[in-house]
C-alpha cells in the first residue's frame, strides 16, 4: 500500500501519493513558494518581491503547485492571490507541516 496524503482541495477531497508530493515540492523554488505562503496568501508580486524569479517560472512553479494540491488561487479583479490549502494549515505545527508521510519543517 502507497503512503498517501489526503488534501481538500477547493472542490473535494484527493488522497494524492506521497511520491508525487514531494516529487513537486523537490523543487527549491517551490519549496520557497511554500515558504512564503506559510505567512499567509500572498499575489504573484508579492511572493516575486521575495523570490525573485523570471515571471514566467514563477507562473510555472504556482501551476505545478496547484496541480498538486497544495495551493489555490483566488482571482481579485486583474491579480490573483495564491494560499496553501485548508487541510495543509490545518497540519501545520509554527515553521513545519506535516504531510502525513514525513514532516516538511523550513528553519
Amino acid at each position: 500500500m502507497k503512503p498517501s496524503l489526503s488534501i481538500l482541495g477547493q472542490d473535494s477531497e484527493v488522497d494524492v501519493s506521497c511520491a508525487s508530493v514531494l516529487k513537486v515540492l523537490a523543487d527549491e523554488t517551490r519549496l520557497a513558494v511554500v515558504e512564503s505562503l506559510l505567512d499567509g496568501p500572498k499575489t504573484v508580486a508579492e511572493i516575486n518581491d521575495v523570490l525573485e524569479v523570471e515571471p514566467t517560472l514563477l507562473s510555472h512553479h504556482l501551476r505545478a503547485l496547484r496541480d498538486a494540491g497544495l495551493v489555490t488561487r483566488e482571482r481579485q479583479g486583474r491579480n490573483a492571490s495564491y494560499a496553501l490549502v485548508s487541510s495543509l494549515l490545518a497540519r501545520r505545527k509554527g515553521r513545519a507541516i506535516d504531510l502525513g508521510c514525513c514532516t516538511l519543517s523550513f528553519s
